[in-house]
């Protein structure tokens, strides 16, 4: 009987052993398969990732072989592997990140804040948590709540330069809120960043205007046009900008161009409205008023409808 005993004590210790050394296996392969997908070889990085998954079938080899599924655009593979490590180890922070992003992408954005949310609270990796950040308020934003978005965003992007689209985002909630010298300060960023993005200048341009910049507004605005001489949101920021400063003719023309391309662009009407009352033509500008209203221009037309065109603002 000891001899069985001492036996079975030794089988026992063995398969520990044994079980140690695959963990320990997999780990390392999952640790090469992260390099290798860091370094945009995810096909290599698949093969670190399968070979974990068999030498240790737990959660985080599911969840490691799901990233390398969701850089190559495998969105069932990855979705499978998510979900059967959300089934081992339903805390797991990595994976309910995963399911956070599933979710977004779905447009269940109540889901995502929810799974975000489980996941910050298990996550202490800092890379980790800001892009559990960010997924979250990007979810928040989708749901309309603003401010909490912004905290997160803000957080999540704090050091992550290289997220565009949530910088974007941000820059977006601040404007919304009214915060346009946060929003000005990432645009800068994003210009400097995505150069060849026009968007960035673009929207740059108009939140000068709105701080009431126009003079720094007009060089960024042309450095937007210097990547499309004919985008029409563009030149309709330029043409407010030269009214604003006085230079009605150029504004004129910078107006026509816009609603040349983009006729139902309700912010070019009413500047060019504006710029018809300077020159006296109540007709063609009440027009343009009336047509921007229409359109969904803002609330400042109301006041120029009221003065100039009969009354029509309230209608």
């Amino acid at each position: 009987m000891m001899t069985v005993s001492a036996r079975s004590g030794f089988t026992f210790s063995f398969l520990l052993t044994a079980f140690s050394l695959l963990a320990q296996s997999a780990d390392q392969m999952i640790a090469q398969g992260d390099t290798l997908l860091s370094q945009g070889r995810p096909k290599k990085a698949l093969t670190k990732f399968d070979a974990a998954v068999k030498a240790s079938p737990n959660a985080e080899s599911y969840s490691a072989r799901a990233s390398a599924y969701y850089y190559m655009g495998r969105n069932n593979d990855f979705l499978s592997d998510v979900q059967e490590a959300l089934r081992l180890d339903s805390l797991l922070p990595e994976a309910n990140y995963q399911r956070a992003l599933i979710a977004h992408q779905d447009a269940e954005d109540t889901a995502a804040v929810r799974y975000a949310t489980r996941a910050l609270g298990r996550a202490a990796d800092l890379d980790l948590r800001q892009r559990i950040l960010i997924v979250r308020g990007e979810a928040l934003a989708k749901l309309g709540k603003t401010s909490q978005a912004i905290k997160d965003l803000s957080k999540g992007t704090s050091d992550r330069m290289n997220d565009l689209d949530a910088l974007r985002t941000l820059a977006h909630l601040q404007d919304l809120e009214g915060d346009h010298e946060a929003s000005l300060a990432i645009l800068e960023k994003l210009c400097k960043i995505a150069p060849y993005d026009i968007g960035n200048w673009s929207n740059r341009g108009f939140e000068l205007n709105t701080l009431g910049r126009y003079d720094a507004a007009l060089p960024v605005l042309d450095q937007a046009l210097s990547l499309d001489k004919d985008e029409p949101i563009v030149l309709s920021n330029k043409a407010y900008a030269l009214m604003k400063l006085g230079r009605d003719a150029e504004a004129m023309e910078a107006v026509n161009r816009s609603l040349k391309v983009y006729a139902e662009n309700a912010f070019a009407l009413q500047t060019r409205g504006m710029l018809y009352l300077r020159k006296g033509d109540r007709e063609n500008a009440c027009n343009d008023l009336t047509v921007a209203k229409s359109l969904g221009a803002g609330a400042d037309v109301d006041p120029l409808i009221n003065q100039y065109c009969g009354g029509l603002g309230g209608r």
